[in-house]
């Protein structure tokens, strides 16, 4: 059992160096962002990846997941489900990008930005690139090839931090001092009425370096189109498609419901706060997003052991733990985290721990789904995505005009937590897994009952808050390795061997 866990802990461990570190330098604009420019600017870049986010999808359609199950069939090439699967991609994210170039200045008025029909040409580009990476990256991940999934990324990341902050910082700095011809260079090509425009543009130039660093994956593929592998890799995608709009629903609408249903006057600003305070649950975002890269192609190479239910129940233990100790790691320094934002940013951070814990309920969600992704039933997370964003549509409208992005905040926990319980249920019936859901439900009880009890203690106790909130964490982690046998003598094996 302590095997594959190990690996697939070293796999995590690897996407998440580079998913972490690199999700962190990209966090460190936030400060930046919300420092340089207003909220109601900055509401302007939440709102445009939040169609990023739902275009990503369409234009993927589930032909991610499609890839790793036909992949490991013994029927088939692997080469040519990988390359059928490219030339899909690639075909779709061609067609869409010269869509959206003939009809730019239409799609700018659509979304209120008549005057800046450059965004939606700049982010057609990079959402179309994007998903044509996602296939190489996707093969990358089917081979084990952690390092260099993880060396693409770093540069890709670093290329566009390096951009951020040349015409962000850089630029605006050498033509305000007024350094001669250095600053008449950068007059030459610098425009300060692009303003936000720039974070695209510095995306876009990111997006264009990855697909170049890919090219070894995608121009050694075989490029031969199966027509009937085709067929059937569509029919099976095609619900992850539609959960997987679903799903981002539940994840982007909230901030596109905001600007439509605040008062204009207000309505960009409180869509920037809100998406900046969004970004401090950026560590439980980092791990299950690490957590997926690793996993999805494990638990399809593992579907075919004896132990693989009792495994998946073990690594779902292990995942609410750590979710658990990021929750915790974050709301007990919340008063130094706080910092990552500009100050006019920080009335929302009330969001934050309803967001942690809705994030963590949207892994679990995850783990859940591979019932029904080994057992070929993928229209259940169809269903299951749509029930969630349903709940997300309906729940938003009630309480935003009430809460304003706390509404949406709540709403965001409903239905993560909705989807969890309708797919653990409804798993129970097609392929049940042995989760040991008291444990799991103690040690989230006892994490919130943590937090809560150091508001308490901090409200009455005089003290700084260092001296509360560490020992505390420090409690609930041996909490948690005095009650778990496994995890427990792993330790101590760790520590023998040390």
């Amino acid at each position: 059992m302590l095997n594959p866990l190990k690996r697939l802990a070293g796999q995590t461990a690897i996407y998440g160096t580079s998913s972490i570190i690199g999700r962190l330098l990209n966090y460190l604009l936030v400060p930046l962002y919300t420092r340089v420019f207003a909220t109601q600017d900055y509401g302007v870049v939440v709102e445009m990846y939040s169609y990023v986010a739902f275009l990503l999808v369409v234009l993927t359609y589930g032909m991610e997941t499609a890839f790793f199950r036909f992949a490991e069939r013994e029927d088939q090439s692997k080469g040519t489900v990988f390359s059928t699967t490219l030339i899909s991609v690639l075909a779709t994210s061609t067609l869409f990008v010269i869509l959206v170039f003939f009809n730019s200045d239409q799609l700018a008025a659509l979304v209120r930005y008549p005057q800046n029909p450059e965004y939606v040409k700049w982010l057609a580009l990079i959402i179309g690139l994007d998903a044509l990476s996602f296939i190489p990256f996707a093969k990358l991940r089917a081979e084990n090839r952690a390092i260099r999934f993880a060396t693409v990324k770093f540069i890709s990341i670093g290329t566009n931090i390096t951009l951020n902050l040349f015409f962000i910082v850089f630029c605006p700095w050498v033509i305000n001092s007024e350094y001669g011809l250095l600053a008449e260079f950068i007059s030459s090509f610098y425009d300060p009425a692009i303003g936000v425009g720039y974070i695209f543009i510095s995306n876009l130039v990111a997006s264009i370096v990855t697909v170049v660093l890919l090219l070894p994956q995608i121009v050694y593929s075989n490029w031969n189109l199966n027509f009937t592998l085709w067929g059937h890799m569509i029919i099976y995608a095609l619900p992850l498609l539609i959960g997987g709009l679903a799903g981002v629903a539940n994840e982007a609408l909230d901030k596109l419901l905001l600007k439509y249903m605040l008062p204009k006057d207000i309505a960009m600003s409180q869509v920037g706060i809100y998406g900046a305070c969004y970004k401090i649950s950026i560590m439980m975002t980092i791990f299950i997003q690490a957590f997926r890269y690793a996993a999805e192609p494990f638990f399809f190479a593992y579907a075919k052991s004896k132990n693989a239910k009792e495994l998946y129940g073990e690594i779902m233990k292990y995942f609410v733990i750590v979710c658990l100790f990021i929750f915790l790691a974050i709301m007990l320094f919340i008063d130094i985290v706080q910092h990552f934002v500009g100050e006019q940013y920080r009335e929302g951070l009330v969001v934050v721990p309803i967001l942690l814990i809705a994030n963590m309920f949207l892994g679990v969600y995850f783990n859940l789904s591979i019932w029904y992704k080994l057992t070929g039933r993928t229209h259940f997370g169809a269903i299951f995505a749509i029930t969630g964003a349903l709940i997300t549509v309906v729940l938003n409208i009630w309480w935003i005009p009430i809460f304003g992005y706390v509404g949406s905040a709540w709403a965001t926990l409903v239905c993560y937590l909705s989807m969890t319980a309708i797919s653990y249920f409804t798993g129970k019936k097609y392929y049940p897994i042995k989760y040991n859901v008291p444990k799991i439900l103690v040690y989230m009880l006892l994490g919130i009952a943590v937090y809560l009890l150091s508001i308490f203690i901090n409200e009455f106790v005089v003290v700084p808050y260092f001296y509360i909130n560490v020992p505390l964490l420090f409690a609930f982690l041996a909490v948690i390795v005095l009650t778990d046998r496994p995890l427990k003598e792993f330790l101590n094996q760790f520590i023998v061997k040390s």
